[in-house]
């Protein structure tokens, strides 16, 4: 069992609490804006009084104008001359993410956060939101108005869309964090320059996609129950934002499922997860996840492989149907068990674990091709029904054999490794 606690190459460092550095903030708090000359004052200076009453350390807030057209930049000018502890930023584009990333990316802050500047999340979440950050417990926080414990005034649309948008990412990508479009983040500073690289959405999926990353790179994300009041001026334009989300998506379960993300970068060294000191004789390693995620990706699979089937059949007739829709279903369930069930990320040896996947399609190929066969010589002319429940015993059959055959051949765990992604 690997000793070595030291970071590898690019790694992030172990976690530890944050000491506070003489004429440096130990926070810095960034309020993106676009034309908000009426509110952002009051904001700024309730928050401003908030965090002197409040926070024990030295702190800064940065008003970060997204290309205003109205007094906004004026008025940001003025609260950074006249307010200790603030200081605004203009960018010619807009866009939340973009403002967040250019603040982001040169504050010498160790927590970095950010919040509406509608102040819909009561302020004293604020810090129960940066303490396990400086505590060094996680590496990122985010504000949840979807706990039992949070309060929550807000329509019935909103709710909805804001359910169904979680739900959605739950679904598609994964995630499980609880609310993914609160306005109320916090993340450490060397995580968010190792992050922030690789996150492309400058909009409002931007703090989605940055979740969605350190989550699949194994960093701990801690919640926090909110208050929450809706803003009923809100200027975001829902069909608009949930469309571009979509896109987002889209994407980034796109580069996931093939591995294009080198999430390696953000991996904590050895012995930061007490996951990684499981390597006892008597735990087995990972065996019930992934027979949970064998499942959830064959269940898909068989989907599929069933819609093709159906596709192809009146066109090439059953055999023909059967192995071509077995074929691309096995492509496609490789992939996803190589991402998402054993945890292998990258390029490397995706060749050969998909020929290795091609053996066993060959496998199952055998079994549904004999079970047609067989059901051939039984009657003379099936019904489509009849061969549909057939195929589906057949793969149920394959699908044991499948999983032994992956676990075993095509995706052994390595001895001697802790039981993690393979980067190579």
């Amino acid at each position: 069992m690997p000793t070595d606690t030291s970071p590898g190459p690019g790694a992030l460092p172990a976690r530890a609490p944050l000491a506070p550095v003489p004429g440096v903030p130990v926070l810095d708090v960034v309020i993106p804006v676009f034309n908000e000359e009426k509110d952002l004052g009051p904001c700024v200076r309730r928050l401003h009084e908030h965090l002197t009453r409040t926070f024990p350390y030295p702190f800064r807030i940065t008003i970060a104008d997204n290309a205003s057209t109205d007094r906004t930049p004026e008025v940001a000018a003025g609260l950074a001359a006249a307010v200790e502890g603030v200081r605004s930023t203009r960018l010619e584009e807009k866009g939340r993410g973009r403002a967040l990333r250019t603040v982001w990316s040169h504050s010498e802050a160790p927590v970095l956060a950010y919040m509406d500047v509608d102040l819909s999340t009561d302020l004293n979440a604020l810090l129960p939101l940066v303490a396990p950050l400086i505590s060094g417990h996680s590496d990122l926080a985010i504000g949840t108005r979807l706990a039992r414990s949070s309060r929550v005034v807000r329509g019935a649309k909103r709710e909805f869309v804001s359910r169904a948008y979680n739900l959605l990412l739950r679904s598609s990508l994964s995630a499980r964090f609880s609310d993914a479009q609160c306005g109320f983040k916090a993340i450490r500073r060397e995580v968010a320059e190792r992050l922030l690289p690789l996150v492309e959405d400058t909009g409002w999926f931007f703090d989605t996609e940055l979740l969605v990353l350190a989550e699949r790179a194994g960093l701990r994300i801690h919640e926090v129950p909110v208050d929450w009041v809706d803003d009923p001026d809100t200027t975001v334009h829902i069909a608009r934002t949930a469309a571009e989300d979509l896109r987002g998506m889209w994407r980034v379960g796109r580069a996931l499922a093939i591995g294009a993300l080198p999430l390696d970068r953000l991996a904590r060294p050895f012995g930061d997860d007490p996951r990684d000191r499981t390597a006892l004789p008597e735990v087995p390693r990972g065996l019930a996840r992934q027979l949970l995620g064998f499942c959830a990706v064959g269940l898909l699979s068989t989907l599929l492989y069933l819609l093709l089937y159906s596709a192809f059949r009146s066109s090439v007739g059953p055999q023909a149907a059967n192995a071509a829709a077995l074929l691309l279903s096995a492509v496609a369930n490789t992939a996803a068990n190589r991402r998402l069930t054993f945890g292998v990320r990258g390029r490397a040896r995706a060749v050969r674990h998909q020929a290795q996947g091609l053996v066993v399609f060959g496998i199952g190929l055998a079994l549904t091709s004999g079970s047609l066969a067989a059901l051939g010589a039984a009657t003379t002319a099936p019904a489509h029904a009849t061969e549909l429940a057939v195929l589906i015993t057949a793969n149920l059959a394959a699908t044991v054999l499948r999983f032994l055959l992956f676990r075993a051949w095509v995706f052994p765990e390595r001895r001697g490794t802790p039981a993690k992604d393979d980067h190579r």
